[in-house]
């Protein structure tokens, strides 16, 4: 893994359950030990910002991307935060 911190921004856009999306991504962030802060949220898009190692930071968005069960991930922007 790169010991390289990252922070960078992510828009998840798509049909989104804002309470589903937030606690399913907060759980993700736990689990690679990620700072996060939410952003705004609303049934179409979900803004975040993360930050740690950058190989975490990429599994994040690959497991955001597929989303929890109530949400459909259509579009996602990353930029550096």
């Amino acid at each position: 893994m790169s010991g390289i911190i990252q922070a960078a921004r992510f828009t998840f856009r798509g049909q989104m359950v804002c309470e589903s999306f937030t606690e399913f991504a907060l759980h993700r962030a736990r689990r690679l030990d990620l700072a996060i802060d939410f952003g705004l949220c609303d049934s179409g898009s979900a803004t975040l910002s993360v930050k740690g190692q950058e190989d975490l930071v990429d599994a994040f968005e690959m497991a955001c991307s597929l989303g929890p069960y109530d949400c459909i991930i259509l579009d996602i922007e990353r930029a550096a935060a």
